[in-house]
């Protein structure tokens, strides 16, 4: 495949804005927008009921440029990042589950398993690790992709097929996984804030889509191997590059790592009983229901803190990569300052949204968008896998996966809920489009990663060729998961614990 065109798409894409800076853009446009409706005179009608009453009422939009507008705009500066749904939910969820990985607890369980796999499952374990990876931030990218490579070619057969199976795994089934990961507390606040464009009072569970990524995350791992064996494996001769052994630690580090996975089992298990025994003893904290969903569902997050905090800490202590309370804390100020982009990224996309609500263009757009797509007579299934092919071209021009869906839930959850779409299913869909295409956009930045980790077995490799190697597991990804969604939605299966799916 030539790269040609792919190198100026790439360029192209380089003189883009920062994420960031689409928002401030964003912003200033919908301010903009909003002093041209009011001076249009645009309104829709909204019919709600009261008391079992249809009431109309008409929804105008609000300046954002005159005085009062201007107002509202900074006053409530400081209010919309501190009080914006994701930021929070995030930055608590990842303390712990940084402290796992940077002691070492994530990174040296996925290396373990990777080792300790047979030949012949070699491909499925890999894809399936990948996957789930996404559990450990980015240690996938890092640690997956030469490790598998090595271990293929250790056992005689193309390392680009190695590194390959495990991009897939991490790239394009980026959203699924077994367990609930920093993903989904990012995605479920920014689709509350799309929700209360119609619902102020709506609230997305954390385990929304959990039950559905579960099942994605067994389907991909057998469309993955099928890919692999039948699609890319064919099309690798193995490489003429010295075969790397697949490296394993040293003995005394291996001892270390081994005294670290007893502390962390022990604790894991201790922690798993008293937090089950929370929620089912009667009286105990996490019993009975909260104020939207059961108590466990609405202590999520905090419990993923209490968890990899837990784990990480105790393999730490076994492994001796933590010494004391300041190698701890050292870790969990690392991960935070790898948030700083992130941190950025909200606070501009936090004033996109409030702006948005405020001006009350969403709402409007919503009403009439719903109202069109109500009259098309369309199945859910047709507009959620028309909605995926959406997300999938978008994510070609735009990385970032909350960046995308920060612009993407003011527009389409509301529009779908008016159309009787819940948010939940909306998110689910989002996260089929937003993962299958990660491997072939050219604004991955961790495709450079995986590009050098191939150049050591095809030092000529380009763009080209790793674009080439990833593109069968796009599509069979696509396919596959898209049929998944159909058959999901068709039966009326619940997405996961508070994911209905219809509004």
């Amino acid at each position: 495949m030539s790269s040609d065109w792919l190198d100026r798409l790439e360029r192209a894409g380089n003189r883009l804005p920062d994420p960031a800076t689409l928002f401030l853009i964003g912003t200033l446009a919908i301010m903009l927008l909003s002093q041209f409706a009011v001076s249009a005179g645009w309104s829709v009608d909204k019919v709600t009921e009261q008391h079992g009453t249809p009431v109309t009422q008409t929804v105008s939009a609000v300046s954002l440029l005159d005085a009062d507008g201007l107002w509202w705009v900074i006053s409530h500066l400081v209010d919309n990042f501190v009080n914006f749904p994701p930021l929070g939910l995030v930055l608590v969820a990842l303390i712990g589950i940084g402290v796992a990985e940077r002691a070492g607890l994530l990174p040296t369980l996925l290396r373990r398993l990777m080792e300790s796999v047979s030949d012949r499952w070699l491909v499925p374990v890999t894809i399936f690790v990948g996957i789930n990876s996404s559990i450990a931030l980015d240690a996938g990218y890092v640690v997956l992709p030469p490790l598998a490579g090595a271990l293929f070619a250790a056992a005689g057969r193309s390392p680009l097929v190695g590194i390959g199976a495990a991009t897939a795994g991490v790239t394009a089934g980026f959203s699924a996984n077994l367990l609930i990961t920093g993903l989904d507390p990012l995605l479920a606040g920014l689709s509350t804030s799309g929700a209360h464009l119609i619902d102020p009072d709506y609230q997305v569970a954390v385990t929304a889509n959990w039950w559905f990524m579960i099942a994605s995350t067994l389907l991909l791992t057998a469309a993955g191997t099928a890919a692999t064996r039948w699609l890319v494996e064919p099309r690798q001769a193995v490489s003429a590059a010295p075969a790397a052994a697949a490296s394993s630690a040293a003995d005394g580090d291996r001892a270390a790592e081994d005294r670290g996975l007893r502390f962390a089992a022990w604790v894991a298990a201790g922690l798993l009983a008293g937090i089950l025994a929370l929620i089912w003893l009667p009286g105990a904290p996490l019993h009975g229901s909260g104020e939207r969903f059961p108590r466990w569902m609405e202590a999520m997050v905090p419990l993923l803190l209490v968890f990899f905090l837990g784990i990480g800490l105790a393999y730490g202590i076994g492994a001796r990569t933590i010494r004391n309370d300041r190698d701890a804390v050292r870790m969990m100020s690392d991960t935070m300052k790898g948030m700083g982009p992130y941190i950025v990224l909200v606070f501009f996309a936090a004033q996109f949204i409030a702006v948005f609500g405020h001006s009350r263009l969403g709402e409007m757009l919503a009403i009439a968008g719903g109202r069109w797509l109500a009259a098309l007579d369309l199945s859910a299934v047709s507009l959620m896998l028309a909605f995926v092919l959406v997300v999938m071209l978008g994510n070609l021009i735009m990385g970032s996966a909350s960046a995308k869906y920060a612009f993407f839930a003011p527009v389409f959850v509301p529009m779908f809920m008016q159309a009787g779409i819940s948010p939940e299913l909306t998110q689910a869909a989002y996260r089929v489009g937003d993962s299958v295409t990660n491997g072939i956009t050219p604004f991955n930045p961790y495709l450079v990663i995986i590009l050098a980790f191939v150049r050591r077995y095809l030092p000529d490799a380009g763009l080209g060729t790793l674009l080439a190697l990833m593109l069968p597991y796009a599509l069979v990804f696509a396919a596959a998961w898209g049929l998944l969604l159909g058959v999901w939605v068709a039966f009326g299966w619940e997405l996961g614990p508070g994911g209905p799916l219809r509004y």
